[in-house]
């Protein structure tokens, strides 16, 4: 079963959405600030984490930026929950790392096929453990080995090979790059290679992954030598084949 952590500061709608999501089968916690968020993913290691903007403590920005910096075994959905449907905050939020985004009110209907979307772009990464194609791609400093889900990076001077910690999305996102180097993608491209149709969301979704990615395959993230800007197109990926 499938577990929702709920950090949500008002009473009535914490408890909405626990009934809702308990009802439809899964396991949930709630907690009512920020701060009690962080202890709990840290010791629950939830598969979704429905947040609220505005909380005490520590507000729901600060929750998910913390949550992404870290690197753990699950790396959770967020969807983040705000009482104010302005642009600037659904862009603030997805550039902190949310998946997707919830305006308040809400139905409850509406609650639980957002979250049973972004679980369903889980069943597209498959099981790291699971049997894949015998498959590896390979640039001059990268590569990525899909039979034993295996990523590196050995840039010039290093004597070694060094291992990339990615989240599975992560992984397929680099995977997709090296398959094709020097393809320029757009958001939606990126969007259908990865989750196809179980996509729902805001396409910017794809920009908080690449800022990700840069941050551990790029010597300088703000200064992406790799993982490029496509003006007015989207993304494309620079390295020559070894």
């Amino acid at each position: 079963m499938q577990q929702v952590l709920i950090v949500e500061d008002d009473r009535e709608i914490a408890q909405l959405v626990e009934t809702t999501l308990t009802r439809e089968g899964f396991i949930c916690r709630r907690v009512a600030d920020g701060r009690q968020a962080i202890a709990t993913f840290q010791d629950w290691q939830p598969d979704v984490i429905v947040l609220d903007l505005m909380l005490p403590e520590l507000d729901g920005l600060e929750v998910c930026t913390r949550i992404r910096q870290q690197f753990t075994h699950k790396d959770p959905y967020i969807l983040m929950l705000t009482a104010r449907g302005e642009e600037i905050d659904r862009v603030i939020g997805l550039s902190t790392g949310a998946d997707d985004y919830l305006t308040k009110p809400f139905s409850p209907r509406e609650l639980v096929a957002r979250v049973r979307a972004l679980l369903r772009r889980s069943l597209r990464h498959g099981d790291p453990q699971a049997p894949a194609a015998a498959n590896v791609y390979r640039s001059r400093h990268f590569s990525v080995d899909l039979d034993r889900h295996v990523a590196s990076r050995q840039l010039a001077g290093e004597t070694e090979p060094q291992h990339l910690e990615l989240t599975q999305l992560e992984f397929k996102l680099l995977a997709a790059f090296l398959s094709y180097p020097g393809r320029a993608w757009t958001r939606l491209q990126l969007i259908e290679k990865l989750w196809g149709d179980d996509f729902f969301g805001d396409e910017r979704v794809v920009d908080t992954h690449i800022g990700r990615l840069r941050k551990k395959v790029e010597p300088e993230p703000t200064q992406p030598s790799f993982i490029k800007t496509v003006v007015g197109v989207g993304y494309k990926f620079e390295d020559e084949r070894s």
